[in-house]
């Protein structure tokens, strides 16, 4: 037995609350070491003279990595406290692994041996907005998505998409024109908005904020913003802004104020100065965003900094009824401050849906006490690497989204913010190298996945683009210039998720390994009566592949095109087309 691998933690994603005080348990053991692994558990004051009374769980392997197994259990604590360890088994030797090391036999003498969940605190458990899971985003970049009030374009706007986006051209993108799209995303299944920044800004992209209670001139104004966010919620789309509080514009008139005063700034302490007066060249004498002198870090530590933000969060959300923030750069502010944010604007809108902007492991914020969830661009990257870039195996695949869905709980999942393109990459097509059947396939794995996916505006239609600044082109809006068939092919998979939640975040997930072909990427979801199977073909070549599921006495419905399935020998097989793929319904 390889020891040294097996690794568990109380708390965090090796132990905790999902639901109805069930508490999920978790231990990871070196891969194919272990042939079965049991819970040993009870309630650390059930005692008979002078032993305690443990009883046994089977757990069950959900998943393997690389490197590692890992092994679940669902158990209900009848006191909300738990005592805990592990036997586990290799086939030649069992030991009971326990906080303080590893036994031959289960000691019984002592709970203080034993892994302890002292108490199942309701304030305690993880719990996003109910909403959030059963939501579609899409991602507005509200400068290229359309215009609708010529009145208020800037002064030097060009016309609509005459020009490659650029650092600083502007094309007139506005509030109003999303107002009037609205049908369009309706049409589409969308029910959540994203939007990047809309407060007054310097920039074209609007992450260099000049005064964060204004809505730039440029989109509209307050009653502009007012009316589309009810219009929003008339239709049953929820409205997510873009809150930059790691850092501020170059002429946010606090740091205009340490440039022309230095030291004697009312609003020094304000910023990471290094030394006076401030210069910007060769780089700048004050932290920053990145190296960039035009993005000032903000000292959220500072309590007259820290108010002067959370009374922007309070704002938005207590005068305009947004239904989330989204926290730029969240990982470089102090988790403190995120702790106050929560308090605040939870305090105001309980089910504000609170999504930091994380590009890594981000258990640290994950606990509750700070964001609902984070942009999940560990997902992003392993999808794209599979269908896109087409640098790893569906074997490589499965091992590597393990590992990101055991980087957090169940509950943690469910409302993680899955995208497959934003205004930070280049476009999924262009990532496809214009490939329809790969984006085809990308967007069928986003949308029959768990967590709540997100489209960045005009995937849907096949746009194209490199990196920024090259993802930000105008949304096209001319039909016979956007491919509808990839559209429609969007459009198909938000209903089939919406009618079968088990498309979402119901049921139990898991991978199927394909043998000797690697060529098919096949997961399902199930629950007591009911099992999908989704099957992708990641080869150029068809495939005929026999589905592993029992299927005796059950019928069997493809999605896709509503039509039953024919059995014959106690076996399906599905015959795929080079990069197709099948969504079959099981009951």
């Amino acid at each position: 037995m390889f020891k040294e691998a097996i690794y568990h933690r109380p708390k965090d994603n090796y132990a905790y609350v999902c639901t109805n005080n069930v508490l999920h348990i978790q231990i990871r053991t070196k891969k194919d070491d272990l042939k079965k692994v049991t819970l040993l558990h009870g309630d650390p004051y059930d005692w008979e003279g002078k032993q305690w009374q443990p009883t046994t769980t089977a757990m069950k392997k959900s998943g393997s990595d690389q490197l590692f197994d890992y092994w679940l259990v669902a158990v209900t604590p009848p006191f909300k406290r738990l005592r805990y360890g592990f036997i586990l088994d290799d086939g030649t030797e069992v030991v009971c692994y326990t906080e303080k090391g590893f036994y031959s036999e289960p000691p019984v003498d002592d709970t203080a041996y034993y892994f302890c969940f002292p108490f199942i605190n309701q304030a305690d458990i993880f719990q996003a907005p109910a909403w959030v899971k059963n939501t579609v985003w899409y991602q507005i970049f509200p400068e290229r998505f359309a215009n609708g009030n010529r009145a208020n374009n800037p002064e030097n706007v060009i016309p609509w998409g005459s020009e490659e986006p650029s650092a600083t051209n502007f094309f007139g993108g506005d509030l109003e024109g999303v107002i009037q799209k609205i049908s369009y995303l309706k049409e589409l299944g969308i029910s959540g908005i994203y939007f990047t920044p809309i407060f007054k800004a310097y920039s074209n992209h609007k992450y260099d904020t000049i005064d964060y209670l204004e809505i730039d001139p440029q989109f509209g104004t307050k009653e502009t913003l007012k009316t589309l966010i009810e219009t929003c919620h008339q239709n049953g789309i929820k409205v997510m802004l873009d809150a930059v509080f790691n850092h501020s514009g170059f002429y946010f008139p606090p740091f205009q104020d340490v440039l022309q005063n230095g030291e004697n700034s009312r609003y020094k302490d304000w910023f990471h100065t290094h030394d006076f007066p401030l210069t910007t060249e060769p780089r700048p004498n004050y932290d920053t965003f990145a190296f960039t002198p035009f993005m000032p870090k903000l000292k959220t530590e500072n309590p007259e900094v820290k108010e002067y933000l959370l009374s922007v969060a309070r704002y938005w959300v207590k005068e305009f009824d947004i239904d989330g923030w989204r926290l730029d750069v969240a990982n470089e502010v102090d988790h403190a401050f995120w702790r106050e944010f929560r308090r605040e604007v939870k305090a105001i809108k309980p089910d504000l849906y609170i999504l930091g902007e994380i590009w890594h492991d981000s258990m640290p914020w994950l606990r509750g006490d700070q964001f609902d969830a984070v942009m999940n661009y560990p997902f992003t990257t392993n999808i794209l690497n599979l269908f896109a870039r087409q640098t790893i195996t569906t074997k490589e695949f499965i091992e590597n989204m393990t590992n990101v869905i055991h980087m957090y709980p169940k509950n943690v999942n469910e409302v993680a913010f899955n995208l497959v393109g934003s205004h930070d990459t280049a476009r999924i097509l262009t990532q496809c190298s214009e490939d329809i059947d790969r984006a085809k396939q990308v967007f069928t794995l986003l949308l029959t996945f768990i967590g709540t996916p997100c489209i960045y505006y005009g995937d849907e239609i096949g746009m194209t683009g490199e990196m920024d600044p090259g993802c930000r082109k105008c949304m096209i809006w001319d039909q016979e210039q956007q491919n509808r068939e990839l559209f429609e092919h969007v459009r198909k998979l938000i209903h089939l998720r919406r009618e079968h939640p088990l498309l979402a975040n119901d049921g139990e997930l898991r991978f199927v390994l394909s043998g000797s072909d690697d060529s098919c990427l096949v997961y399902t979801k199930s629950d007591v009566s009911k099992t999908v199977v989704v099957v992708l073909n990641t080869s150029n070549k068809a495939v005929n592949y026999t589905v592993p599921v029992n299927i005796s006495g059950k019928t069997v419905v493809n999605l896709w095109n509503d039509k039953a399935l024919e059995i014959s020998g106690g076996k399906l097989e599905v015959s795929l087309s080079g990069k197709g793929f099948a969504i079959l319904l099981f009951y």
